[in-house]
């Protein structure tokens, strides 16, 4: 019995099939889920600078300035 169990994790062990097309549908989802959090935790942020670097330049060319 334990022999059958050690060989079983033997063979689960050196197993290098690589992953299936379910692991790498999670693996997917969840990498998507990342970016998803990233870019809705850092948009705010991002667009804060993006306005005051435009006001800064609208400040500093005057009138001639584009539209941001």
């Amino acid at each position: 019995m334990i022999e059958a169990i050690k060989a079983s994790v033997t063979k689960f062990v050196k197993d290098e099939g690589g992953l299936t097309i379910v692991e790498y549908a999670v693996a997917g989802g969840i990498i998507t889920l990342g970016v998803v959090a990233a870019f809705t935790l850092l948009g705010g942020a991002v667009d804060t600078n993006i306005r005051g670097l435009c006001g800064a330049v609208k400040s500093r060319a005057g009138t001639q300035a584009a539209a941001c």
